[in-house]
């Protein structure tokens, strides 16, 4: 066993020999080394609920979540991100909670045509059919028509409601629809 005044020796070379292995800002720039790179304090955090859509986007519902959680937060419960939380669950498979946020969002702002969207798609994955092809109906009266995904979404929710055998041996794809200029899009597991 070392003594005392060794191991103080000991920790006193170590802690030289790394940071002589560092630079000013306490890790190497070199974009080959291994070691993260260092952050800046004084650089702008990227808006939460920006990121919180690419992730949606990547498919990374989880991360998603945690990023429109922290945009919330920052900003309150929006419809804006009333609608995004509610889409991450919905990717999540969490469908009861997706349907409460988003009912919360359409009384938030009952203008958006994305969050009557993307209520109705909870909807029909709950099969509550009659009642999403109503949520499709408003979401694309609010869209005047123009949005594709609006409108893939009630033609399927339609096809659904006259189609008694429909499910089990047919698979649709609806689509999620984000605030701004994007769309996700959900498949049946």
């Amino acid at each position: 066993m070392l003594s005392l005044p060794r191991r103080l020796l000991c920790f006193a070379a170590l802690s030289c020999s790394l940071l002589a292995s560092c630079d000013s800002t306490g890790f190497s720039k070199d974009p080959t080394s291994p070691w993260a790179p260092s952050i800046d304090p004084r650089g702008e955090a990227v808006d939460p609920l920006i990121v919180g859509h690419r992730l949606m986007a990547a498919q990374e519902y989880e991360l998603a979540l945690d990023s429109f959680l922290r945009a919330a937060g920052e900003y309150g419960l929006t419809g804006e991100i009333l609608t995004s939380l509610g889409s991450a669950n919905l990717g999540l498979g969490r469908l009861q909670q997706a349907e409460s946020l988003l009912r919360q969002a359409v009384k938030k702002e009952p203008d958006w045509p994305e969050s009557w969207n993307n209520l109705g798609v909870v909807l029909t994955e709950l099969n509550k059919t009659g009642e999403a092809v109503e949520v499709f109906k408003r979401a694309f009266a609010l869209d005047n028509g123009e949005s594709v995904a609006i409108r893939d979404n009630l033609r399927l929710a339609l096809a659904k409601l006259d189609n008694i055998d429909y499910g089990f041996e047919q698979e649709q794809e609806f689509k999620l629809v984000q605030r701004g200029s994007g769309t996700y899009l959900v498949t049946p597991n």
